[in-house]
């Protein structure tokens, strides 16, 4: 089994399990969003795919999302993973400046997608069984050290043949053992995140594995499996 990381989206390649990382904030809010009982999450590229598919599924659908790390306007909610500790409709369709892009396209390219976050940790690693590739969403197709972080700490977990990158990836996670500290590592544009990177930093509390099921449209839907 090999393991390899891809820093930034123009570096992914395809693999039989692609994992995309967007820790901060789209594959935690996922991952949180279904583990407090969402059906599922219809991840949009684009805004404007979101509000036609809210249109399309009405009162059984909210939107949420960010761009910049500021709520869409036009959306119900925002991209913190707090917003969704119960559900508020059956379906949540997401749209953020790089994790649903990441998710979208990495449907494209590997055999199966599912989605990691410090959150489920350890649920990730457990669910990895084949050659595997881990996505880092990035910031707007840049290097972002949060990501690399998190992706470090998955390869750390895996029983597998590691690229350079993936090595490069663990020994940033070595160099930072308290999770929060990681995250923090990166700069952050707006202020007022500090509650959601504490939130995003814990480790392995939840069992979710947010796995790519389907197309619908535009969006990939995603939906809950177990470690």
């Amino acid at each position: 089994m090999r393991c390899h990381v891809a820093f930034t989206p123009a570096e992914a390649a395809a693999a039989p399990l692609g994992i995309v990382v967007d820790v901060m904030r789209a594959t935690s809010t996922i991952a949180q969003a279904l583990a407090s009982g969402y059906s599922r999450v219809l991840c949009c590229a684009e805004i404007e795919d979101a509000l036609a598919l809210k249109a399309e599924l009405g009162a059984a659908a909210i939107t949420a999302g960010e761009r910049d790390a500021q709520r869409i306007e036009a959306f119900d909610a925002g991209a913190s993973p707090r917003e969704f500790l119960e559900p508020l409709a059956e379906t949540l369709i997401l749209s953020t400046t790089n994790g649903t892009r990441s998710i979208v396209a990495a449907a494209a390219s590997c055999d199966e997608v599912v989605l990691g976050a410090l959150l489920n940790l350890a649920a990730v690693a457990a669910h990895v069984s084949d050659d595997t590739v881990i996505l880092c969403a990035g910031y707007k197709n840049a290097f972002a050290i949060d990501d690399a972080y998190c992706a470090g700490r998955i390869v750390q977990l895996l029983d597998a043949e590691r690229t350079d990158a993936a090595v490069a990836s663990q020994v940033i996670a070595e160099r930072f053992p308290n999770a929060i500290d990681g995250i923090n590592a990166r700069t952050y544009g707006p202020p007022g995140l500090e509650e959601d990177i504490a939130w995003c930093s814990q480790v392995s509390v939840l069992e979710v594995v947010p796995r790519f099921s389907r197309m619908v449209g535009p969006a990939a839907e995603v939906v809950s499996v177990r470690g």
